[in-house]
């Protein structure tokens, strides 16, 4: 029998926590920590820096083959898609699906020292919790819903994604959403990211990301003293920036966070970089900030010009910049009354738990700024010392982190197929 009830959220629920496959899927979860912790192990020690998530998408491949799904393939980008068809349709259906998904990358470069050590339950390597927990965990509902032989209302689209931290700029659910064969059709989305069974990430924290670049003739610092600097056009124009007022509610951050140049302390430098990001739960914040960063380096470079000596004018290359976007996470958030929200509080109620709603920058962002119903949870278990090399993850409850987004899963499909 299909998994599907016509009741309220917790009657559905706890209908679906009763049905024997469940059952069959929770005993496999229990039976198996051993084997999720040497997977684990396997996964956080291949590396995966943004843009070099190509052979931890491999692993993840050969074990969505070894789990029995179907339709294991990865796309362009490196995004790595496994799928558990629905039971009542034709594989050829372009019905609606939902989306578990885990990113695949870390925030480690390619030559960070990876080095594996479990005892018992505990785990200590750089990329551990995140995201070798939400990794793992996605793994471990795909082989117990296989097991079990569970019927599913619609299909389930198991999804390793490249391009969450950092640079990567949620490459991965951006082209899921903009250029895969299931765009339309996803009617929920849930992203497994890190430890934890007692939150979801239901508001995504806007962020812009941009480099700057001054450019100039350059020189020497006696003989072509007077020659525009782009260090210091640079400087006066982070200065200007960093006074643009910032509002309390709604949140909104500014961060300078690199700034380069110049080859020697007797040179004029030829270029200067610098990296800015702004935050914010407000898109109109955002584009604010955005104008002021524009104007703070037009006026800096337009002031350097005006200075230059006027009898080497002729002789002058002026500064030049250029501002490029390298990094725009859309604000959104789950509205109050989604069905996804409903499920969730209905999930905590049959096992026992409470979820926090946290603000967050995740791969959920791109599905609820569309208006696709999303969060980001953790797949059990407790972690800590994320983003360094002393990051560890404890399998501590798990299970109970298992079975929460497992039967949040199964709730999910079920109203997914009503639509």
């Amino acid at each position: 029998m299909v998994l599907f009830s016509r009741n309220s959220p917790f009657s559905r629920v706890t209908a679906l926590a009763e049905l024997r496959p469940v059952h069959a899927a929770f005993a496999w979860l229990h039976g198996n920590p051993k084997k999720i912790m040497d997977w684990q192990a396997q996964l956080v020690a291949i590396p995966a820096p943004p843009f070099g998530e190509q052979a931890r998408g491999e692993w993840l491949a050969a074990r969505f083959v070894e789990a029995g799904l179907k339709l294991v393939e990865a796309d362009e980008v490196g995004n790595i898609f496994g799928v558990l068809p629905a039971t009542d349709l034709p594989p050829e259906s372009t019905g609606p699906v939902v989306v578990l998904s885990a990113h695949l990358d870390t925030v480690f470069p390619a030559n960070t020292p990876l080095n594996p050590v479990v005892d018992g339950d505990r785990l200590e390597a750089p990329g551990a919790c995140d995201n070798g927990a939400g990794l793992v965990g996605m793994l471990a509902i795909a082989h117990a819903l296989v097991q079990s032989k569970a019927e599913l209302a619609a299909p389930l689209v198991f999804l390793g994604n490249v391009g969450e931290e950092g640079e990567g700029d949620l490459r991965g659910v951006r082209h899921l959403y903009e250029k895969s064969p299931l765009t339309g059709r996803i009617a929920a989305h849930i992203v497994l990211d890190g430890a934890g069974a007692d939150s979801a990430v239901t508001q995504a924290l806007g962020s812009r990301r941009y480099q700057v670049n001054i450019n100039g003739p350059g020189g020497h610092s006696f003989t072509d003293a007077g020659t525009p600097n782009p260090i210091a056009a640079l400087a006066s124009a982070l200065a200007v920036l960093v006074e643009t007022p910032l509002p309390d509610d709604p949140r909104t951050t500014l961060n300078l966070g690199t700034i380069r140049g110049g080859t020697s302390v007797n040179s004029i430098p030829e270029s200067a970089q610098a990296a800015v990001d702004f935050r914010s739960t407000d898109p109109d914040q955002l584009l604010r900030l955005e104008v002021a960063l524009h104007r703070a380096v037009e006026d800096a470079v337009m002031h350097a010009n005006r200075k230059a000596p006027a009898k080497r004018v002729d002789d002058l290359r002026p500064l030049a910049f250029n501002i490029d976007k390298i990094g725009d996470r859309p604000a959104a958030h789950l509205p109050a009354d989604s069905y996804l929200l409903t499920a969730l509080r209905a999930v905590d109620r049959h096992l026992g738990l409470r979820t926090d709603l946290r603000l967050g920058s995740t791969d959920a962002n791109i599905p609820l700024s569309l208006g696709v119903p999303a969060l980001s949870m953790g797949a059990g278990g407790v972690g800590g010392g994320a983003h360094t090399q002393a990051e560890w993850y404890s399998a501590r409850d798990r299970e109970t982190g298992l079975r929460r987004v497992l039967l949040l899963t199964l709730a999910m499909l079920q109203w997914a197929s009503e639509q």
